[in-house]
């Protein structure tokens, strides 16, 4: 669910496409998940995602990684829960792959495919959409994950009996 929020590895396109055979450093993120639950509606957030991006032959690799304990959804409880669901002690970091051509820096708009990793499994999204915002200091990168339980093998954990929804998007704002 918060895994997904590794998709802010896209932000680091724009910069990367400047200077071929670069490396790149991701700064700060925000990533937020969103349950939603016939009783209430919950976001869980990190600020802790990390990730690198080097760039050669007209392709930047881009990986960005985000420990599960690090969101935090105002409830330590339900984080605790949330931990054990995603299976976060045997898999404690979510992880985002994917490949951007240099080319797609031009566009305010990126589709990325992205390989998201979170416990134990990878979802492939294809061309997922990311805004991009560059100003004569900073560029950054907003979009949103459409990750899913099911996507993860995750049964929906239940509160009095009732299952959460299987949507759990991930909002990604990278600068």
């Amino acid at each position: 669910m918060k895994e997904l929020l590794c998709v802010c590895l896209v932000l680091l396109a724009r910069p990367l496409a400047a200077a071929p055979g670069a490396q790149w450093t991701l700064v700060r993120s925000t990533l937020t998940y969103h349950v939603s639950h016939p009783l209430h509606q919950m976001e869980g957030v990190s600020h802790a995602a990390r990730g690198k991006a080097v760039c050669a032959a007209g392709e930047c690799e881009v990986l960005v990684a985000v420990p599960l304990r690090s969101f935090d959804s105002g409830d330590t409880n339900r984080d605790l829960h949330m931990q054990q669901a995603a299976r976060g002690a045997t898999f404690p970091m979510v992880t985002v792959r994917t490949k951007v051509p240099e080319s797609s820096a031009a566009s305010d708009t990126i589709h990325a495919d992205l390989d998201v990793e979170f416990a134990r499994e990878t979802a492939h999204y294809k061309q997922v959409p990311f805004q991009v915002t560059t100003t004569a200091d900073e560029t950054r990168i907003t979009g949103t994950i459409p990750a899913t339980l099911s996507d993860f093998k995750i049964d929906p954990p239940s509160l009095l009996t009732m299952p959460i929804k299987n949507q759990i998007p991930v909002m990604v704002e990278m600068t």
